[in-house]
């Protein structure tokens, strides 16, 4: 008998631990984005989804409904690094008309990357001043692709600008309604005209 009781006590004990553990990656999943079965992205704008900024505290997109804002995939050893100039003037031309820049660290070309969140602020503050917000390093492509970058790259989520990222320094411009209204390459540089146009137009 005490044998028989010990078993079951073992068996909700499993189911309990196993309960827990799906409930945890539920929220875990929850924190960073929307996505249903099979990975597949269910958000409905960019305002569905959380980063963390580079204390590694939760930021919800949600925050910045209403601006225009450009998400950028940045480096700091990489050859197109400079624009963080350009990313930085036109910050500083349009911030006072509702318009940011989110920059996203990611090591995922060249491992051009490789610092700490504490070392890319650091970088960024020193050598182009930036005073956009720089945010906690994330993967924009591969099997552990962030949420977001699902979202801006997968055609069933967003059919007019989708495509892998190829390398760093690829800009998407979302509108105030959290729409994707445009995609600038790498090579397409901040002050180009073609991308501050867009910019204009989003701001009326």
């Amino acid at each position: 008998m005490k044998k028989l009781v010990i078993g079951v006590a073992i068996v909700i004990a499993a189911s309990t631990m196993a309960l827990l553990f799906v409930k945890a990656k539920s929220a875990d999943a929850g924190a960073s984005g929307s996505s249903g079965s099979a990975g597949k992205v269910t958000a409905k704008s960019v305002y569905d989804f959380t980063l963390k900024n580079s204390k590694g505290k939760d930021v919800k997109l949600e925050e910045f409904r209403g601006q225009v804002v450009m998400l950028v995939n940045v480096a700091s050893k990489c050859g197109y690094t400079p624009q963080y100039e350009g990313l930085e003037k036109i910050y500083k031309q349009y911030k006072d008309r509702g318009f940011t820049i989110l920059g996203l660290p990611a090591n995922n070309f060249g491992a051009q990357e490789p610092g700490t969140d504490e070392e890319i602020q650091e970088f960024c503050r020193l050598n182009y001043g930036v005073t956009f917000p720089v945010f906690s390093k994330i993967s924009v492509k591969g099997d552990d692709k962030h949420p977001l970058y699902k979202y801006l790259t997968e055609k069933e989520s967003n059919l007019d600008f989708a495509g892998e990222i190829k390398w760093n320094f690829n800009k998407f411009l979302v509108g105030r309604d959290g729409r994707i209204l445009a995609r600038f390459d790498s090579g397409d540089k901040p002050e180009d005209a073609k991308v501050t146009q867009a910019i204009e137009q989003a701001l009326k």
